[in-house]
């Protein structure tokens, strides 16, 4: 049990609560590269990713994984978007600030996903069932070269505040 929940049904939770980051994360990226705030989806965005990283350390385990250092990674990351975001309302640096660390927090989303996929899904895990195989190399690099490429898309779309 993972607070009052069985594990399988906390792992459908911590799933869903992961796709929604995901799925808002992409929104607000579409929205940082068209020069867009989307403060609505940007909340949702936030409170997903962060509840994401917190609930992936509520999981049964007897010792520190890749995982619970990128779930420590992705809160500092988070924590200084938030700050960027809400503190220092956008103003001066930080609104590059916040658009580096928000899509670097939506990457490390991505990236578990991926990690995921290959896990969870037959043909990819034949493709790759140890994750050191070149399909997953690939897939992994392919990810990160087009959040690499958005990144430095949306912080020049997005470094002027709007008339």
């Amino acid at each position: 049990m993972i607070l009052g929940m069985s594990t399988s049904t906390f792992t459908f939770v911590h799933v869903l609560i992961s796709l929604v980051g995901i799925g808002s994360g992409l929104v607000v990226m579409f929205g940082l590269l068209g020069g867009k705030r989307l403060d609505g989806w940007t909340s949702i965005f936030l409170g997903s990713t962060v509840l994401t990283s917190v609930t992936g350390f509520f999981f049964p385990v007897e010792h520190l994984m890749p995982s619970h250092i990128l779930g420590v990674m992705s809160l500092a990351v988070l924590a200084v978007a938030i700050l960027a975001r809400y503190s220092f309302r956008l103003a001066g640096v930080w609104r590059r600030t916040y658009v580096i660390t928000a899509l670097i927090g939506l990457y490390f989303n991505v990236f578990v996903a991926v990690v995921q996929a290959f896990e969870k899904i037959p043909a990819l895990k034949a493709l790759a069932p140890t994750q050191k195989e070149p399909p997953f190399l690939v897939a992994q690099l392919t990810v990160l070269a087009i959040f690499i490429v958005l990144t430095v898309r949306a912080t020049m779309r997005f470094r002027t505040v709007p008339a």
